[in-house]
């Protein structure tokens, strides 16, 4: 399958570069995989959609402010964009300035604050902080808003680019199909009947990198930390027994349960993933998904291409940018349901 297979054109005006007036005031498209069909919705509208029994997967990793600027010691700008933390002193991150800086030169923050530069460890920078790294970018950091966003980071960003249920820190971008969520939306479902369970996946900042080979078993995805405690297991063969549906708040939160269901069953997961889901793959867990709209080409665009078929994915792509949908993280969102020959045979084992 080739990355072309992916395309679709979407004009500028489409990017979303604000967020909507409230989180819930953005319009659902919902694709069923089994026929194609569409249907024109608001985001309020979800609980309907939703039936007594589900369960909805979040994600609650939070973002970290991510980027940082600053001085090299030889006096040149430099932007600090968060991969990892690696441990309580050293980060793993990307580095934009005219000329790399020499391993074992500082690099000086607005507040004083000196970080040392290891050196390169693939494609990241090592560096060495004074301390918790996490403190620093939280006095610090900027959100670190994808570059499509054609903007700095405003105040406001620190709040909406963020879950109103995050809590784990480390990601560097937002889980952003879970953008939508109010606390009144989340109490809506609940009412429905519709039960609650959490993974993390913290996003990387790999996320925006294009896929750049043209066979797509070529790509090689980038590495992120994913959790999925054994609380969210329970929960999911409770949903199973019920005859209740899994529904998937994000791609995130798809990669995180199918990395824990890699070995045929779901079971607690904690580590690094690299799954890469394309067309052809069965899903084992997830039964319905709600998701932003994605980059043309993107891996993510991949796996919702791949649980409800490329053809209508794209096609419903087609539909939204002709009803003039608002695209990419601070736009609108999709629920879909599956292409039934995606699913892996279900068991409440």
């Amino acid at each position: 399958m080739l990355r072309a297979d992916f395309h679709y054109e979407l004009p500028d005006g489409l990017i979303a570069q604000q967020p909507a007036a409230r989180r819930r005031d953005s319009r659902l498209l919902h694709l069923d995989g089994a026929t194609g069909a569409v249907a024109d919705r608001q985001f309020v509208d979800l609980p309907v959609l939703l039936r007594a029994g589900d369960l909805l997967v979040f994600n609650d990793t939070r973002v970290v402010p991510a980027r940082l600027h600053g001085r090299k010691e030889t006096g040149g700008r430099v932007e600090i964009l968060l991969e990892r933390v690696l441990d309580e002193a050293r980060v793993a991150a990307q580095l934009r300035s005219s000329k790399a800086p020499a391993p074992g030169s500082w690099i000086e923050l607005a507040d004083g604050t000196r970080l040392t530069v290891v050196g390169r460890s693939g494609e990241f920078w090592l560096l060495d902080f004074p301390g918790d790294p996490g403190a620093v970018f939280e006095r610090c950091g900027e959100m670190p808003l994808p570059p499509y966003m054609r903007r700095a980071a405003e105040s406001y960003d620190r709040e909406r680019y963020q879950t109103v249920y995050a809590r784990d820190p480390g990601a560097v971008a937002a889980p952003t199909a879970g953008l939508h969520f109010d606390a009144e939306l989340l109490a809506a479902c609940r009412d429905a009947g519709v039960q609650s369970a959490f993974v993390t996946l913290h996003v990387g900042a790999g996320t925006f990198q294009p896929v750049r080979v043209d066979e797509l078993r070529d790509h090689r995805m980038h590495a992120e930390r994913a959790t999925v405690p054994g609380a969210t297991c329970d929960a999911v063969r409770a949903c199973r027994s019920r005859g209740g549906r899994v529904v998937a708040v994000g791609t995130t939160a798809v990669r995180a349960l199918e990395s824990a269901a890699a070995g045929g069953e779901l079971a607690p997961y904690s580590g690094d993933t690299q799954l890469f889901i394309t067309p052809g793959c069965r899903f084992r867990v997830v039964d319905a998904l709600v998701t932003n709209f994605h980059l043309p080409e993107s891996t993510l665009l991949m796996l919702v291409s791949a649980f409800a078929g490329r053809e209508k994915v794209l096609w419903a792509y087609r539909y939204a940018v002709d009803r003039r949908y608002r695209f990419f993280s601070y736009g609108d969102a999709m629920f879909v349901e599956p292409d039934p020959a995606a699913l892996a045979p279900r068991s409440a084992a």
